[in-house]
């Protein structure tokens, strides 16, 4: 390459360019001897796609059905694996993978609102009902 730019002075404005560049950084002269104005292709601007952050949502506890009067009772991940009692019927059970969950719930982390989710959404991905924000709806912890 004869005509690459060796680096040096710019004979337009005088500030430093590194070698084989093909416009000054400053002003824009072309440096290159073997090309014209012309010759210079300026590719088409394409803006990049915006990716939402997906921040992980784990829950703060789950609604789960009691073994004895099937009531909805809410439980937070503290008690997992545990022996808790029925505000209900009393009746003391496990609150670990045998019991039914029902939902979890959880706060989201972009906005701070409680969030409920359906059982069947556990492990996926979705949008927060009040921001918008993308979130990860992870499973309770083992």
């Amino acid at each position: 390459m004869n005509g690459a730019w060796p680096g040096g002075p710019c004979p337009q404005c005088g500030d430093d360019m590194p070698a084989r560049v093909v416009h000054c950084r400053t002003c824009r002269a072309l440096l290159n001897s073997e090309l014209t104005e012309d010759s210079v292709e300026i590719p088409v601007f394409v803006p990049l796609t915006v990716i939402e952050a997906i921040a992980a949502a784990p829950p703060k506890g789950h609604y789960v059905e009691c073994p004895g009067c099937h009531e909805e009772l809410r439980i937070h991940v503290k008690y997992l694996n545990q022996k808790v009692r029925c505000k209900h019927c009393d009746k003391p059970f496990r609150y670990d993978d045998t019991v039914t969950v029902l939902a979890m719930y959880t706060q989201c982390p972009h906005c701070k609102n409680e969030i409920r989710a359906s059982s069947k959404h556990i492990g996926t991905r979705a949008a927060c009902k009040f921001c918008g924000g993308h979130i990860e709806l992870l499973p309770a912890p083992e």
